[in-house]
């Protein structure tokens, strides 16, 4: 006897609670449901305690959620490529050093080695620079991968020594000065007052994204349909794009509410010939250019990752790498591929972290690589390799990034701040392997 279909093409369990009724209705990831639920506790948390402890709580305000959002762009961006590199059972210890040595390369090619040639301040300079950061990223990475996939070298070894390798190039390169200023263009994708769109631009762009939301449920709804898969219910579609479209509604007003300093208004104004009236001119930041690049690329990698024959060989690779080089797949090649874009990445930081300091220090990503791993670990990628998202890296990503900025807001020192986040690494490879001994 054969149980009859559910109206909707989906079987409900009449014993299940609410909530599980709930989750299997709107299909929405319970580790992706607990990251979120870990993130709004942290930032309660710390700004409950900022009220309590410290004269009034900064955390959950627009100007702290505006630098968080900048600030976590850099992490979330190389964050993106560590799920790769991890679904296909390999680390990369390097991308700090590589982001510093990259930044230093391109502060001297703005402060040095350009302007000679081309003149200060002109336009071609910071688009040179960019090219040449995301070149040398790319050639590092595949390095990086050629010793690993055809010297048989395993990649914590090559990258560990990447790490201490590049960056005493980064030191050599400029003798451990502080490179700076950068170009005053290349300063824009760091953020900032001028760095950022605005509030026509963001509700341009929030508006944009609601309709590519409802879009893509439509079409998602439309192709299930086609293919006769199970249909989600109405009223869990339509919870799913008023939440998806509330979030980025919210983000927008988040941002708008942020005002530029009353010093760069002013001078903006003497500029512009504009009048300051007595109560003062608002102007709002909007959304920042690192947050743009960093939500392009997130939406590129999850292209690459679920819709490409590249996505599908990386899974499988992770998932059994003999059986992947049996079925056909050049895991050689992959890797170097894999490796490549994870040094590109990691470039593409460089120009956000250099861009948002105005130099290139020798400091510059230092440390970095304990949180993009984090980040990925965190945001359900598996380091027995085989699992992972990329929306949950930058999620990942967004959680250490809330970490770090709240204990500086309440004033824990950086020995703390260390053995938070290396504690919460700790935490989050058990409950990953929890999570999977239970999904067995």
């Amino acid at each position: 006897m054969t149980t009859p279909p559910h109206p909707h093409g989906q079987a409900q369990d009449a014993s299940a609670g609410p909530l599980a009724r709930f989750l299997a209705a709107t299909e929405i990831d319970t580790r992706l449901l607990g990251m979120a639920g870990a993130l709004l506790l942290i930032w309660v948390g710390f700004h409950v305690y900022g009220a309590l402890f410290n004269n009034g709580g900064a955390f959950l305000t627009p100007r702290n959620l505006w630098n968080l959002s900048v600030q976590m762009c850099s992490i979330g961006v190389m964050a993106t490529g560590m799920v790769l590199v991890i679904v296909t059972r390999n680390i990369d210890l390097s991308v700090g050093s590589i982001l510093g040595f990259v930044g230093m390369v391109m502060g001297l090619l703005q402060v040095e080695w350009l302007p000679p040639w081309l003149g200060l301040g002109h336009p071609a300079i910071w688009i040179i620079t960019v090219i040449v950061g995301l070149s040398l990223g790319l050639l590092i990475g595949a390095f990086h991968g050629v010793l690993i996939a055809y010297l048989a070298i395993p990649s914590f070894i090559v990258t560990l020594g990447a790490l201490m390798a590049w960056r005493g190039a980064a030191f050599l390169m400029a003798n451990g000065r502080t490179i700076s200023p950068v170009d005053a263009t290349f300063q824009l994708l760091g953020g900032g007052p001028y760095g950022a769109i605005g509030s026509r631009g963001s509700w341009i762009i929030g508006i944009l994204a609601c309709l590519a939301v409802l879009w893509g449920l439509y079409a998602a709804r439309a192709n299930r349909r086609k293919h006769d898969f199970p249909l989600r219910p109405m009223w869990a579609e339509v919870f799913m794009g008023a939440l998806g479209c509330g979030l980025i509604l919210a983000a927008v007003l988040v941002v708008d509410a942020y005002p530029w300093p009353k010093g760069i208004v002013k001078a903006y104004a003497e500029a512009k010939g504009i009048t300051i009236p007595p109560e003062g001119l608002f102007i709002p930041h909007g959304f920042a250019y690192p947050v743009l690049i960093l939500t392009v690329v997130a939406l590129t990698m999850t292209v690459l990752m679920t819709r490409t024959r590249f996505g599908r060989y990386v899974f499988a690779i992770g998932g059994n790498p003999e059986a992947a080089a049996l079925s056909g797949i050049n895991v050689r090649w992959m890797t170097v591929k894999i490796f490549a874009l994870m040094g590109m990445l990691s470039a593409l930081s460089a120009v956000i972290s250099s861009a948002r300091l105005t130099s290139a220090t020798n400091a510059l990503g230092q440390t970095d690589e304990l949180y993009v791993i984090a980040a990925a670990v965190i945001g359900g990628t598996s380091l027995a390799g085989g699992v992972g998202t990329i929306y949950g890296a930058v999620l990942g990503a967004l959680v250490m990034e809330s970490l770090r900025t709240g204990m500086v807001l309440i004033g824990f020192d950086t020995a703390i701040q260390n053995i938070v986040v290396g504690c919460v690494l700790v935490v989050a490879v058990y409950l990953d392997i929890v999570y999977r001994k239970r999904a067995k």
